[in-house]
């Protein structure tokens, strides 16, 4: 389809009814991890980019995903099999 790019990505999802606590606790530290230079340079080494965020903007992100690649889905006429 012209003019669509994709590419790889990786995130850490919770289960639904997670507290709220338990989501910012792990966001907080992942969060921290992706902001550290060392892993951000190891990361770029093996042709990675870390893009650390909150919930919302992950959900937000992937809501974004989803309709690029409905569309996609759509203009190919791919079928589940």
């Amino acid at each position: 389809m012209p003019g669509y790019e994709a590419s790889g990505w990786i995130g850490l999802g919770a289960p639904k009814n997670t507290p709220a606590q338990i989501v910012k606790k792990l966001n907080d530290e992942v969060n921290s991890a992706l902001t550290d230079p060392k892993f951000k340079a190891r990361l770029a080494d093996l042709g990675g980019q870390a893009f650390a965020n909150s919930p919302t903007e992950f959900g937000e992100f992937i809501a974004g995903e989803i309709e690029k690649f409905g569309k996609v889905i759509k203009f190919a006429d791919i079928k589940p099999e």
